[in-house]
């Protein structure tokens, strides 16, 4: 069933360093009261995240690498399969940006395809390519060679780099770069319903924000979003 609310759509998120217990006790039940898609987490609280949603449709996101994404495809693949152990469904994986802005496009085809096998089939896995540090042309090849590899989503950002979060174009670029059969996840800077709703009508299917509250209440329908099947990465 495609979604009929921008809530539905939402990855609430708490990746602050700062984040507590507390804290994510109340991410989760935030989540399961309003129907958000997934919470989002850093992986030192996965297990309490798992538990908090546990028996919900809400899903359990963590992040790899994050924020730098400076790890081996190794060590990616590793910290994937452990945030499966300790309860994640998804994995939010930071791609090399030094490769990234290098156009070392056979080290982000062998991290995004080392981290979808260790995984195996068991998490969708979410590619984050921070794009507001990146050119047009660089965004749309690293976008196409994540899908190429395996990825379920292309991510725009971390929300921690100083060059920016989510753009509506990076979203379009991503949309066009994977396809109607990949999901695009808008992250960071997005706050309010008016933000949201331009990244679903420039292709998104998920967003991920820390105000998924202020999300919650928006009245206005849904877009379509651009260039998106109705399918797996719906949700």
């Amino acid at each position: 069933m495609s979604p009929r609310r921008l809530a539905d759509l939402v990855d609430h998120t708490a990746l602050r360093p700062k984040t507590t217990p507390a804290d994510v006790e109340r991410l989760c039940r935030e989540a399961v009261e309003h129907g958000f898609a997934a919470v989002c987490v850093n992986p030192v609280h996965v297990r309490r995240a798992a538990a908090g949603v546990a028996g919900t449709p809400v899903a359990v996101a963590t992040v790899v690498s994050f924020p730098l994404g400076a790890h081996t495809h190794e060590q990616k693949a590793r910290e994937a399969v452990e945030g499966l152990d300790m309860g994640a469904t998804e994995v939010d994986m930071v791609a090399r940006l030094d490769a990234l802005r290098g156009g070392r496009w056979d080290v982000l085809e062998r991290e995004v395809a080392a981290v979808v096998r260790a995984v195996d089939g068991s998490a969708r896995v979410k590619v984050i390519l921070e794009t507001a540090a990146l050119k047009p042309h660089a965004i749309l090849r690293a976008g196409r060679v994540a899908a190429g590899a395996g990825a379920d989503f292309l991510k725009t950002s971390t929300g921690f780099h100083p060059a920016g979060g989510a753009t509506p174009a990076a979203v379009a670029l991503l949309r066009e770069a994977g396809g109607p059969g990949i999901g695009v996840k808008a992250s960071g800077g997005i706050r309010t319903c008016e933000e949201a709703l331009r990244m679903v009508a420039a292709g998104a299917t998920r967003i991920g924000t820390s105000r998924g509250l202020a999300l919650a209440r928006c009245g206005e329908p849904l877009p379509v979003p651009r260039g998106a099947s109705r399918g797996p990465t719906d949700a």
